[in-house]
């Protein structure tokens, strides 16, 4: 009987999503207003009416960012579409083909303008709760939406962000998505999103923060916002940005029986911003201390050791063991290679951080998309096709002239390295994040003995005379224990062959300063 009822009311929930919202609008008029008292922006299908007093905030830079974002939503929603599609079959003798209707909140909204592109620009948004603290930008939001044509999609709302995402949850008012793109740190509205957003929904974070995530002035806020320590002065600090904000939100997730599935997460510009599926299982919770690791990086050569902080084992018969992880045998306070001092990083989430086939589906909307309306394409495609072709077993980066400054012989060509790492049996790769780094799964002693190779075999002019004793670089060329386990070769191979290729296509790969003085404005007072 229980389960009978429980079906039921499953189908009741699945057919109030499909069943679409009264009077929605096709988003295609905009109502007629006094433009003089008004300066109007047009942004996507979106136009958008700032008051000539200027009152609320407005950041044409992160157009690249609600591009994306509203792609994102797409490709998700059709996703999401198709397996409900798919659970409606199973369930029912007479199945329903259509995809559901989405909800969606955008917690911290300002103008507007991001919630009236979500409800013109996505298919089947049965509303859009654009929610703000100050009444200027909630008149904003309300003003937009009805010019737009949007106003039965667009709710606009005063209040506070979490006060209001608590008593969505309290009311049973789940959204499919959630969109936080606060001024600095989106830890505060992070518990209170991950309750309210509904099982398999979409949480899209922005962390504008970065001098906090990957800079080295502040590890003691960046603790305390993240619970972890960032990569300080390493080349790959915006990609542990990218895993400490993991980590928080997945720490946060597990309180409540639930966990996360990055779908696609990137460091562009100013800032970080992350598209994470959120999913109840309590079974995966337990997976998460296997999931986080501390990192022991050299303040000398930049070398990374990587401490997950649990191990799961899988039984012959299928079940999982948890237990403890083991300290590396070799790991002490001094680097092994150069002996200078090792500092501790993390906790930070060590899994993928992207979802290839949902980046694919976002590639294939951004494809079809118009120019007119996403200006951003050609650098949205450039960036997801560089994180698309990212390793997925390997965690950070490092830039080839990073490390041969510090043992002071030329640059080798990214290729070379590339297929001296191939040559070798490991996977190497580019990285969305920065330009002209390698993402490999090779140890740091394979990488420095690959570069003493190359110091031997190509620069036959090098000279140790121009290294201090006391450099990390004199140490690990002197250092007789760091070479390669193989014969080492830098003949071009399959994978070189495959980033220079990648290198090669005509594609905005990385952003250009677009303007003077760019980047995150300050907060409205």
């Amino acid at each position: 009987m229980s389960r009978a009822l429980s079906v039921f009311r499953r189908l009741i929930r699945l057919r109030k999503m499909s069943t679409p919202p009264p009077s929605v609008s096709e988003a295609t008029t905009t109502t007629t207003i006094d433009n003089s008292e008004f300066n109007p922006v047009t942004e996507g299908s979106a136009t958008i009416l700032f008051p000539k007093a200027e009152d609320v905030f407005y950041n044409p830079i992160q157009q690249f960012n609600r591009d994306l974002s509203t792609l994102s939503i797409r490709a998700w929603s059709e996703i999401y579409g198709e397996q409900l599609i798919k659970k409606r079959k199973h369930d029912q003798d007479e199945p329903d083909n259509q995809r559901p209707y989405i909800s969606i909140l955008e917690a911290l909204s300002a103008t507007g303008l991001r919630a009236v592109r979500y409800a013109k620009e996505i298919p089947r948004v049965q509303r859009v709760v654009a929610n703000d603290f100050l009444a200027e930008a909630v008149k904003s939001i309300e003003r937009n939406a009805k010019y737009n044509g949007v106003e039965n999609i667009v709710v606009p709302n005063k209040g506070d962000a979490n006060a209001y995402m608590h008593q969505s949850k309290a009311d049973g008012k789940l959204f499919n998505v959630i969109d936080l793109d606060p001024y600095g740190t989106a830890s505060p509205f992070i518990d209170a999103a991950i309750q309210s957003v509904s099982n398999d929904g979409l949480l899209l974070v922005t962390c504008t923060d970065l001098a906090v995530l990957a800079g080295g002035g502040y590890p003691e806020k960046c603790f305390a916002l993240y619970g972890g320590s960032p990569l300080i002065n390493h080349d790959a600090a915006h990609e542990a940005a990218l895993r400490l904000v993991l980590g928080m939100i997945s720490n946060s997730a597990a309180k409540y029986k639930k966990t996360i599935e990055p779908l696609m997460c990137l460091s562009i510009d100013f800032y970080v911003r992350l598209f994470i599926r959120v999913k109840t299982s309590p079974a995966k919770v337990k997976e998460l201390g296997s999931k986080m690791s501390t990192q022991y990086m050299c303040s000398g050569c930049g070398a990374i050791q990587d401490q997950p902080l649990g191990k799961v084992t899988v039984r012959e018969n299928g079940t999982k063991k948890f237990g403890l992880a083991q300290a590396p045998q070799n790991l002490g306070p001094l680097c092994s290679y150069c002996g200078f001092v090792n500092h501790v990083a993390g906790p930070m989430y060590n899994g993928k951080l992207h979802n290839k086939d949902f980046i694919s589906k976002v590639l294939e909307l951004n494809k079809d998309a118009s120019d007119e309306i996403y200006k951003t394409r050609k650098r949205i495609e450039g960036m997801l096709t560089l994180a698309q072709n990212e390793l997925d077993d390997a965690q950070f980066y490092f830039k080839p002239e990073r490390v041969s400054s510090i043992i002071k012989c030329q640059v080798p060509p990214l290729k070379v390295l590339i297929a001296g790492l191939g040559n070798l049996g490991y996977d190497a790769s580019l990285t969305h994040a920065i330009p002209s780094a390698i993402k490999t799964n090779a140890p740091w002693g394979e990488i420095w003995g690959l570069l003493k190779e190359y110091v031997k075999q190509r620069c036959p002019e090098h000279k140790m005379d121009k290294l201090s004793e006391t450099t990390a670089g004199y140490r690990i060329l002197t250092n007789e224990n760091v070479k390669c386990e193989k014969e080492v070769s830098f003949e071009l191979n399959e994978m070189s062959a495959k980033v220079e290729k990648l290198r090669k296509l005509k594609i905005t790969r990385y952003q250009e300063n677009p303007q003077k003085n760019w980047g995150p404005k300050a907060k409205p007072q």
